[in-house]
């Protein structure tokens, strides 16, 4: 009995030091929070003190099971009654006590102590981040390199470099340090580090930034796939009296039935073997380069730049290294998330030499005639394969932005609880209703009436990289790398995102001004390449 009176003591003046701590820990979070900073929301704050109040019943409850041991075969029982005392934490191991909390704080918690989803390897990390980065955009670098000479080589290193640190920093504002001084994940998307930043006066601010972000990205993309498939087609079959329009409207019509996507279960078995065929697509090229290497132009690559052209080049090369939008899920259901950075690491270095190997030498090869999409440039003989195989992986590729767009939307807008926009799409039984389908449909349409528009790969690809491509890559990462751990970010940190965001901001604007001048002449003198 005695052990447990100094026990109770022990605890009553352990939770007054702990009441204590938390008051000074509130007031300094206050100042910095009037600041503009500050380390966590009211959310993640509660998610935390549930977390601690959890491992402390855990603890107590150990405690309390060996007091009640040692009292029963000491004192035959002694005079418990139900086993309970006022101020035990009704936790006991062999779960006979009350029954766990369902309150939101714990779920949270739950969620942060384990999931039983199937995790992938570092490898397979790499695999998908480098599907992403290595993708059929890398066709628009030589035209990059058109206007931009050994400076365009110098970004697509430099923008390596930076979307690589901006990646990783941007799983860092994932995690808190608890009170023991370890990482906790707090966080699980983009969207939810953004609330976080312009908590507590505009707690959802942020996040619709990000999701418009996101939903034009994926839109553009979409579109882009409409163009480049329009352009590899009107060009692989010139002599046809089919039209580049008439061809992206063929193109949308075998993706129409994008909109009845549940998932994207039978579209993702196509994933490897498109990403396979371009590899080859790619090695097919740069052989057929390599066979022309005595005739490459090196006095063609300068070091003067177009200064009018080479913003929109910024924007491609930018665009051609996106994977931001999905690292914050890719690490959270790695096996190892200790091993997030060398994957990075050795999947940002093997596209920067490969993407600076095909630009160049295509470029060598040649020179002036560069055209937006390099294969284009293929001798007749070829050319019609080798896109035939472009445009099967443009159209399978469709569907993954196509769906996450869609997605986006509709949680935004539809399925966001009371503060939904518009009534739900989905009936009770879970299908789709008719309406919703119509504007499945009509996003498809949009894609199509944009893609004959505006048939311009590189300029759109270099409006995309310049608006939400910088953004997403460069600016956000940065700034809310400064927000969220300022307190704990070294000088040179501090440098490199301050510089990151000026850059960043810079060519963004650069690039989306000259990008849209480009449009408007294009448009106006009707330039079709």
């Amino acid at each position: 009995m005695a052990t447990l009176i100094r026990s109770k003591i022990s605890n009553k003046l352990s939770n007054a030091a702990n009441t204590v701590s938390n008051k000074s820990q509130a007031k300094v979070s206050g100042m910095f929070a009037r600041m503009g900073f500050q380390a966590a929301t009211d959310e993640e704050a509660l998610g935390f003190a549930a977390c601690d109040d959890l491992d402390y019943d855990h603890r107590q409850g150990l405690q309390m099971d060996i007091l009640k041991t040692d009292e029963v075969g000491g004192e035959g029982g002694g005079d418990l009654g139900d086993g309970t005392i006022e101020g035990d934490s009704h936790y006991q191991r062999d779960g006979t006590g009350p029954p766990p909390s369902s309150s939101k704080d714990g779920g949270v918690c739950d969620e942060l102590a384990g999931q039983d989803k199937p995790r992938i390897t570092a490898w397979e990390a790499g695999w998908n981040v480098t599907n992403a980065i290595q993708g059929m955009f890398v066709l628009g670098l030589p035209y990059a390199i058109l206007h931009g000479g050994y400076l365009g080589l110098f970004l697509i290193i430099f923008a390596a470099v930076v979307c690589c640190y901006t990646g990783k920093i941007l799983i860092a504002c994932l995690y808190e340090e608890n009170e023991d001084g370890e990482l906790v994940r707090v966080r699980d998307s983009y969207v939810d580090i953004a609330n976080a930043c312009c908590a507590p006066r505009f707690p959802s601010l942020g996040g619709r930034v990000v999701n418009v972000a996101q939903i034009i990205e994926l839109v553009m993309t979409c579109i882009l796939y409409v163009v480049v498939s329009g352009n590899l087609m009107y060009n692989s079959f010139p002599s046809l009296p089919v039209s580049q329009k008439s061809w992206a409207i063929i193109a949308t019509a075998a993706l129409l039935p994008c909109a009845f996507l549940k998932n994207l279960k039978a579209v993702s078995k196509f994933s490897l073997l498109c990403t396979l065929a371009h590899f080859v697509i790619n090695i097919l090229v740069i052989a057929y380069c390599l066979s022309r290497a005595r005739d490459w132009a090196w006095d063609k690559v300068k070091f003067y730049i177009d200064v009018k052209k080479f913003p929109i080049s910024i924007g491609i090369i930018v665009f051609s290294y996106t994977s931001q939008i999905f690292l914050p899920s890719l690490e959270g259901n790695m096996q190892k998330p200790s091993e997030f950075h060398c994957m990075m690491n050795w999947t940002h270095i093997a596209a920067c030499v490969l993407k600076g190997l095909f630009a160049l030498v295509a470029y060598l090869t040649w020179a002036d005639e560069t055209k937006e999409v390099i294969t284009d440039n293929l001798p007749s003989t070829i050319r019609a394969v080798v896109n035939l195989f472009l445009v099967a992986k443009a159209l399978l590729s469709y569907p993954l932005p196509f769906f996450a767009a869609v997605e986006v939307l509709e949680k935004s807008l539809f399925q966001d609880g009371g503060r939904a926009v518009f009534p739900d799409c989905y009936g009770g039984d879970g299908r789709l209703k008719a309406w919703g389908l119509s504007l499945r449909c009509g996003l498809v349409v949009f894609t199509l009436l944009m893609a004959i528009y505006v048939p311009h790969f590189a300029l759109l690809m270099g409006l995309t990289g310049s608006l939400t491509g910088a953004g997403l890559c460069f600016l956000l990462p940065s700034l809310f790398h400064l927000k969220l751990l300022w307190r704990k970010l070294l000088w040179h940190q501090v440098f490199f995102d301050v510089a990151i965001f000026v850059i960043g901001g810079i060519c963004s604007i650069s690039g989306f001004i000259h990008s849209m001048e480009g449009l408007i002449e294009a448009y106006k003198y009707n330039i079709h390449d």
